[in-house]
């Protein structure tokens, strides 16, 4: 089967046609007589180009497998019979090649004049005019007419005498982001492959043969919209004419220049190059030699940027003195100076602690060190946190413990060396989509899957991949499956003792055994209670640890549980047991949320810890930044979030800066949140839109998205890429402008006037930053830390001679139940997550096209639960908790298991986390989103209480132009 191949790094961006081959035995042949060597097994084609020599070709491309349909790039080689294709002819030693006969050129000649003679000549308005490689190679073979005149075509919608064409088919335009047009198809397949090698999703197929052959996005009925195509663009960017074609460029116009960023959404981070007109925003396309996604995206980077110009966004500073008066337009000299006047006189009336931050995981490495900065020097105290303590927090925690430190052990290449992959509380092909199109190559070529998850997520069975294993665990027992899992690989033997005995503690080693081997932790003894058959359990254990190279990829359902720092550390146990660190192909990976969620947290914003995860109480690691800022650090740990609404609450916690977070949308049991909002003196909101924290503000700062910026983003893997400013701030300032400005209004006196200064800081005082630089990463395109001295050129993989706190560490996993309990009242588990189409809380992807695909959140809902309450598909229901209820309609899935329930959390309208408790991660805080004790019961509609919060909003976002 063919799969999607990594294209390799060429400076001046050019396709060679097919995939670089990797071998140690090299060949020179000569092409056109000029001498060329190229590893054993290249293409005729690919040689030829490297040799500078560009033979025509349609359906060839370097990140697919050579196809050999368009008979386009014929060659001659002396000693052989024939014209052979260049694209599926490998090189032999001492090959001889020509490229440019007579013979060859009437070849092409004729192969073209076919193409054209069904093709529409409507080339002066076409939208890939100058952008369609057929009228390149039209050009390129010589072409200047064409002798046939076809008694049946594609393209005309009428014939000569009037009649319907049976042969034309009409455009299909149902796809909010591009076009199909069947009359520009030259059946060359790139779209089919690209579907099936880069995407892996097999949406498209080729329906008929010969003349009749057609591309077809499922049945012949089907559209693009309603297919099962997920619209990641690999179509479209394969597309060599003008069939498939981004509607940006049809309205805009082709563009003339492109500027390489980094994506805003989830954690792969994704490099594109951002295709540009003047200063307007034609399309994003994905950069073919970004490390991360290697020249692959999602729907989301690729075309749901529309945000960005949305007529929502707003522009002009905002302030108002009570939550219940409409906003004041005002200039960022009013609205900084009224901010700062108001956080001090807080800190004047009720101490230096009664106010706090929030930093953003959407914005840049950069703009969240001056956030973090702002609040310890600026502020004078430690209550900072981001939005990793409602998401990854236990990561940090439970890796820490383990390893040493808080992040991810791999890079996103690693998968490709896996032999059997463990995915657990995480779902790639919505919330991480390239990375999940990578993981389902590596499947399709062989590699074993163990799914751990409460629903039957993609991955467990989709076209040509299937889980070995789908441990349907019940929410809230991670603990109790991999401490099982755990019991299997010590009680039977299966545990690399080498690997232990060299790298890790072998008396707490010894310990742990002991505590795991006990009978308790037996797949068998633990059934009843997860709900996962033991002898599936078992097998899975063996699976994994007879596999060969094992990695472990987790989510949020890992982290967002109460024992969710607990289960990182029996993650880390299991990958350390069977040998699985250290080297490509293995390891402990979190999938991370949000574009710079990695980012935030190395860059000091959690409460108890500086940048590089160094705890405040240290007297050394403060000296550091007490000189460089001439202040004293406070050496004890702030407020967390929901300790500063606790506070808020009691009135000892006053005034709130929150950059680019919507905590009242994201974070649990909002009626706690709001109460907390509502009872602060001065809450900031710097964000791009009136988001649903907005309506308790005071202050409002409008942002930038990352289209407007010059920064940074960190990925899962480690992985710091460049952001770069690609058209002007709509709003006059980038957003760490805005927060610079704040601070010096604060009396700060700061003085950076471009973000590659606060890079240059931050490398200063943080050792795994040391050797970061703008000039380092413009350079090498990327770096993963730890870059510094020992590693210049960062560090693809963690702990290859050792963990970096020495040993790893292996600690007991005790099972706890969470006091979330199911009982009469409410019998069903909640859990809740994303879906492809959105992304977070929504702010960014309800503002473009992707609702077309899901424009409100959906109940999943068991069909034996569903007829149990007499509930059918699309009806309106009540889910409520012990913290409150909302309404939704019902979809009826086998996704779930019965007992289970499950939605989504994009829409401010369904309000989900309205339902969801306090209970939190022992140790990190970060909330039990997964588990809910719910009842679904039938309904109306809408609950009052949403009807309330509507009303609430609306009233909160007058502003005075429009409300007088």
């Amino acid at each position: 089967m063919k799969d999607f191949i990594l294209p390799t790094k060429t400076p001046d961006g050019r396709d060679f046609g097919t995939p670089a081959v990797n071998s140690d035995v090299t060949v020179t042949l000569t092409v056109d007589g000029f001498p060329v060597t190229v590893p054993a097994g290249t293409s005729v084609m690919r040689a030829a180009s490297i040799a500078g020599i560009q033979i025509p070709k349609l359906c060839a491309s370097d990140n697919m497998a050579a196809f050999g349909s368009c008979r386009l790039c014929l060659v001659q080689i002396e000693g052989r019979n024939g014209t052979p294709a260049s694209c599926t002819t490998p090189v032999a030693e001492g090959m001889v090649v020509h490229t440019q006969t007579p013979e060859i050129k009437t070849l092409r000649k004729g192969v073209m004049e076919l193409y054209i003679s069904d093709h529409p000549l409507d080339c002066l308005t076409c939208a890939a005019n100058g952008d369609c490689e057929l009228q390149d190679m039209a050009g390129a073979v010589g072409l200047r007419d064409v002798r046939y005149e076809p008694k049946a075509d594609h393209f005309r919608a009428r014939d000569t005498s009037g009649e319907a064409n049976p042969d034309w088919m009409p455009k299909d335009d149902s796809n909010p982001y591009f076009t199909y047009d069947p009359s520009k198809c030259i059946v060359c397949s790139r779209c089919v492959r690209a579907c099936e090698e880069v995407q892996g999703t097999f949406a498209l197929t080729i329906q008929g043969r010969g003349f009749d052959s057609r591309v077809s996005a499922g049945m012949a009925s089907d559209d693009f919209l309603g297919s099962e195509c997920v619209s990641c663009g690999a179509c479209v960017q394969a597309c060599p004419t003008a069939t498939l074609q981004e509607k940006s460029v049809i309205e805009i116009g082709t563009p003339d220049r492109s500027i390489i960023t980094t994506c805003a959404y989830c954690g792969v981070g994704c490099s594109f190059e951002a295709q540009m007109r003047g200063d307007e925003l034609v399309r994003m396309v994905p950069y073919k030699h970004g490390k991360a996604n290697r020249g692959h995206s999602c729907v989301k980077g690729r075309f749901a940027y529309g945000y960005a110009s949305h007529s929502d966004r707003i522009l002009k500073p905002m302030i108002r003195d009570s939550i219940n008066d409409p906003w004041k337009e005002v200039s960022w000299d009013e609205a900084l100076g009224f901010a700062a006047t108001r956080m001090r006189a807080i800190q004047e009336a009720h101490g230096k602690n009664a106010i706090g931050g929030i930093t953003s995981s959407r914005c840049t490495n950069e703009e969240t060190y001056l956030v973090q900065k702002l609040v310890r020097q600026v502020f004078g105290t430690n209550n900072v946190d981001t939005c990793a303590r409602v998401c990854h927090s236990p990561t940090g925690y439970g890796l820490g413990r383990a390893f040493g430190t808080s992040a991810g052990t791999q890079d996103f290449d690693s998968v490709e060396q896996t032999d059997v992959v463990i995915v657990i509380g995480a779902n790639p092909t919505d919330g991480h989509p390239v990375f999940g199109s990578r993981l389902k190559k590596r499947l399709r070529e062989g590699a074993k899957l163990i799914v751990i998850d409460p629903r039957r997520i993609d991955l467990v069975k989709s076209p040509h991949i299937e889980a070995a294993h789908h441990l349907p665990l019940r929410p809230g027992t991670n603990v109790a499956v991999v401490s099982a899992l755990a019991h299997v690989i010590v009680t039977e033997g299966l545990f690399d003792e080498a690997f232990i005995r060299e790298r890790c503690d072998w008396d707490e080693f010894q310990d742990y055994a002991a505590f795991i081997a006990d009978p308790r932790h037996a797949p068998e003894a633990t059934e009843l209670l997860t709900g996962v058959p033991s002898a599936e359990l078992r097998a899975a254990a063996h699976t994994f640890a007879r596999g060969g190279n094992g990695s472990i990829y987790y989510g949020l359902g890992v982290t967002e549980h109460s024992q969710g720092s607990t289960t990182v550390m029996g993650i880390a146990n299991l990958a350390m047991l069977t040998g699985n660190i250290g080297r490509p192909g293995v390891g402990v990976n979190p999938l991370r949320g949000q574009n710079n969620v990695q980012g935030s947290c190395d860059m000091g914003s959690f409460p108890h810890e500086l940048p590089g995860y160094r705890h405040v109480s240290g007297d050394e690691v403060r000296a550091i930044f007490d000189k460089l800022w001439g202040t004293e650090l406070n050496p004890e740990p702030g407020l967390r979030i929901p300790n500063m609404l606790d506070a808020a609450v009691d009135g000892s916690f006053r005034g709130l800066y929150i950059q680019g977070e919507d905590i009242l949308q994201s974070d649990p049991d909002t009626h706690h949140v709001s109460a907390g909002l509502a009872a602060m003196d001065c809450v900031i909101v710097h964000d791009l839109f009136l988001n649903e924290t907005a309506n308790y503000a005071h202050v409002f700062l409008p942002g930038s998205t990352f289209l407007e910026k010059d920064g940074t983003f960190t990925n899962a893997e480690r992985r710091i890429n460049r952001v770069r400013r690609v058209m002007a701030p709509k709003n006059g300032l980038a957003d760490w402008e805005v927060t610079l400005r704040l601070a010096n209004a604060m009396g700060a006196g700061w003085t950076y006037t471009h973000p590659a200064q606060i890079m240059d800081e931050i490398a200063m005082t943080t050792p795994s930053f040391a050797g970061v630089s703008y000039e380092r990463l413009e350079e090498m395109g990327s770096v993963q830390w730890p870059c510094n001295d020992s590693a210049p050129e960062g560090t693809p993989v963690m702990h290859v001679d050792g963990f970096v706190r020495g040993r790893g560490r292996f600690i007991n996993t005790e099972y706890v139940a969470t006091d979330e309990k199911t009982g009469p009242r409410f019998p069903l588990l909640l859990t809740t997550g994303r879906i492809l189409s959105h992304y977070n809380v929504g702010a960014q992807t309800r503002r473009t096209a992707n609702v077309a695909w899901h424009p409100e959140d959906l109940l999943e809902m068991h069909p034996h639960d569903a007829e149990n309450r007499g509930m059918k598909e699309g009806d309106w229901a009540r889910l409520a908790s012990r913290a409150g209820e909302t309404t939704l309609r019902v979809k009826i899935t086998e996704r779930v298991s019965p007992g289970v329930v499950y939605t989504t959390f994009h829409h401010p309208a369904t309000q989900a986390n309205v339902i969801t408790t306090d209970y939190s991660d022992w140790a990190t805080n970060c909330p039990e989103y997964k588990v809910t004790a719910v009842q679904v019961s039938p309904s109306n509609g809408p609950t009052d209480w949403q009807e309330d919060y509507e009303a609430l909003s609306e009233r909160a976002r007058r502003i005075l132009p429009a409300a007088e």
